[in-house]
């Protein structure tokens, strides 16, 4: 321990010893300062000629390094307080964000002439880094140990530490170390050693200032990137228009601080804008044809990556009349079957379109691309139909098809249609008689003239050589007999005739509505001057019950 007396001019209040410290303390900063940057020039050659990339900003900084103690301006009463050489310094610094953060520091002088002085101190600290280099500033409170300048023991008392440095990141093992090249401080301490003796080398209260100066190796952990840079997308609505149609431009930014106050701004090479957030509108009234460019530009500060630009355009057109072709599915109708109408209709600038029609004859209506011609009433002939469009602004388009109405050809003629004949040559003994065979004709010939009610059953009779001509009007009045008897066809839909032709047999001919039978060389007969012989037809034998 050494002891040294306090000079008169020296002794003065705390106040006083407290600005003076700090004057001298900016002088030796600033000194230290010029020694630490003699080796900068060299030192940041160096680090333009590595490869590693430059550092992004660390989030844990460990440091340590060598330490020198410098009190002035202090003392016990006659003790004046004395530097300490060598020592150290080890802090640890977490960032919140690219520039503050909280640093908890220690410093360490075990061995000196007033036996020892240690600080365990925190608070915040700010830095700024420019590439490689990081100056940094900090203030930090707490705990001080300290020995008098006589024979005061080691003894805790409180302080505060204030100053900056600067540190070098060096461009080896990924940005992770870096040279503490200067940490200059002014230190302040209060300690209490209880009542001050007569002689005044025990007891007393230390207010120590002095300056501390240190150099080390920072290890830098972590990173902390910056905040991506703000963006800016833009669009509008409608891309294509007409002088005069609104235009809607929209702005979406990404990559925002929510808290920051945005500010749009937004141009455009035609047209008047108004608007000064995120959407804003143009008017085009009075605009030529042709493209215009919209520049949107937001800034949330003045930083570099706080403010973005995007630009975006919009076409004004000349309007042109919409295009339409007209078409009838079928072209060829019957009258009163109705035509498709199709208006086959294109506008070049995608504006809306409304349809009609109009017709020369029969009635069509319609509002959409397809109509239907009802030609009922209408006369044979040419029917010219006209499809109309009409777009937005008003302009609009005809063209024109034909449906042809066409006179129906008229209803084919009826054809007689013959029908089974009935023949009389088995039963020799009863010619005339209508047999078992002759009745299955017949119920086929019944059927049918039932299924057609309109139709007419024209029967002509024959005769042999060996017969009266009576045999075949009598075969004629048993065949209509029993259709009428047994089939229950009406009598006046069947015509009697008789051939002059041999044989006997009977033919029959279904004379549909509208046929004519044409007789050739049958003729008619009264039947009431027919003399009729034996049984008309087969009858079914009947059973007698015993």
């Amino acid at each position: 321990m050494h002891l040294r007396p306090v000079s008169a001019e020296r002794s003065s209040s705390p106040t006083v010893r407290l600005a003076g410290g700090i004057l001298n303390f900016g002088t030796t900063l600033l000194v230290a300062l010029c020694i630490a940057a003699s080796p900068l020039s060299a030192i940041a050659q160096a680090v333009k000629t590595a490869s590693t990339p430059p550092p992004e900003f660390s989030r844990l900084d460990l440091y340590g390094g060598y330490a020198y103690f410098h009190p002035f301006n202090s003392e016990i009463g006659p003790f004046v307080y004395q530097p300490i050489n060598p020592g150290a310094v080890a802090s640890a610094t977490a960032y919140f964000n690219r520039y503050l953060g909280v640093q908890a520091e220690g410093s360490f002088f075990p061995d000196g002439p007033n036996d020892c002085y240690f600080t365990a101190q925190a608070g915040p600290i700010l830095r700024y880094q420019k590439g490689r280099l990081i100056p940094f500033a900090h203030v930090l409170g707490g705990g001080a140990r300290a020995g008098g300048p006589a024979f005061q023991p080691c003894t805790w008392g409180w302080g505060v530490t204030a100053g900056g440095g600067l540190d070098l990141v060096l461009p080896y093992f990924n940005n992770h170390l870096a040279l503490r090249l200067i940490q200059a401080d002014f230190n302040y301490s209060h300690v209490d050693y209880g009542p001050l003796d007569a002689a005044q080398v025990t007891g007393g209260v230390g207010e120590i200032t002095a300056y501390r100066l240190s150099a080390g190796v920072v290890l830098r952990l972590g990173q902390q990137k910056p905040p991506p840079p703000v963006q800016l997308g833009c669009t509008v609505q409608p891309t294509n228009v007409y002088s005069g149609d609104p235009v809607t431009v929209t702005g979406t930014a990404t990559n925002l601080e929510p808290k920051k106050k945005l500010s749009y701004t937004w141009t455009a090479s035609g047209g008047a804008v108004t608007g000064n957030n995120d959407t804003a509108n143009i008017n085009t009234a009075g605009l030529a044809p042709g493209d215009y460019t919209v520049t949107g530009h937001l800034s949330e500060g003045k930083r570099p990556g706080e403010s973005a630009t995007c630009t975006t355009s919009f076409r004004v057109h000349n309007p042109a009349p919409p295009t339409i072709t007209c078409s009838a599915n079928p072209s060829t109708v019957m009258p009163g079957d109705p035509s498709t109408i199709t208006a086959d209709a294109n506008s070049l600038e995608g504006l809306t379109l409304s349809y009609s029609y109009s017709s020369t004859a029969g009635q069509i209506s319609g509002t959409t691309p397809t109509a239907t011609l009802i030609t009922s009433g209408a006369p044979s002939g040419t029917v010219t139909v006209t499809c109309n469009v009409v777009d937005d602004l008003g302009k609009h388009a005809t063209a024109d098809t034909t449906v042809t109405i066409v006179t129906p050809p008229p209803p084919p003629v009826p054809k007689v249609r013959p029908l089974c004949s009935v023949s009389f040559e088995r039963d020799i003994k009863r010619p005339i008689r209508v047999d078992n065979e002759g009745k299955a004709c017949l119920d086929d010939i019944a059927l049918t003239l039932n299924r057609d009610t309109t139709s007419k059953l024209v029967i002509v009779g024959r005769h042999s050589d060996d017969e009266t001509a009576d045999a075949a009007a009598q075969r004629d009045l048993n065949v209509e007999q029993y259709l009428v008897d047994e089939k229950g066809i009406d009598p006046a839909r069947i015509s009697m005739r008789t051939s002059g032709q041999p044989g006997r047999i009977l033919d029959s001919t279904l004379v549909p509505d509208g046929a004519t039978f044409i007789p050739g060389d049958t003729s008619t007969f009264d039947a009431d001057t027919v003399k009729r012989v034996g049984q008309p037809y087969a009858k079914p034998k009947t059973t007698t019950n015993h």
